[in-house]
């Protein structure tokens, strides 16, 4: 397993336990201690595991278990998957930070920050399978199907 795999999913596993964390937190103040929260902390929490944990984890194995890409493909770009690592891992984390504070401080610079860190984490995602886009290809699969092997 290479370095950019190992990135994106050693992070997942700390953003899925950030969102456990979370949701921990969660249970105990809303059935134990009877404290409210706002709903920027369940969107914190679902949107932490979802796309923080679930998401990078798709990434990491799809960069993992993909053809190597071509000698010709333009689009795949090592150095291009380690930024969209960056903006992934940083844009999760600013907007987990940001959704947290507004959930029990609401401010209206806060939502522009959340708001750029989606824009971000969305940018990422779209450049990282940009990049991915060659390595999705048969590799021996399509000789296998024409001699009528079924998947």
């Amino acid at each position: 397993m290479f370095t950019n795999v190992r990135y994106f999913i050693k992070t997942s596993v700390i953003f899925l336990i950030a969102g456990i964390a979370a949701g921990i937190y969660m249970s105990f103040a809303k059935n134990i201690f009877h404290i409210p929260f706002g709903a920027e902390l369940v969107s914190a929490h679902t949107h932490i595991i979802l796309v923080g944990s679930v998401m990078m984890m798709i990434m990491g194995v799809a960069l993992w278990f993909f053809p190597r890409a071509e000698k010709d493909d333009k689009k795949y770009n090592p150095d291009l998957i380690k930024i969209t690592y960056w903006i992934m891992t940083v844009s999760t984390s600013v907007r987990f930070i940001f959704q947290v504070i507004s959930s029990f401080d609401y401010e209206n610079w806060l939502n522009a920050v959340i708001s750029a860190a989606s824009l971000l984490q969305a940018a990422a995602i779209i450049l990282f399978f940009y990049s991915m886009w060659g390595r999705i290809r048969p590799v021996g699969s399509q000789i296998r199907e024409a001699k009528g092997e079924k998947f």
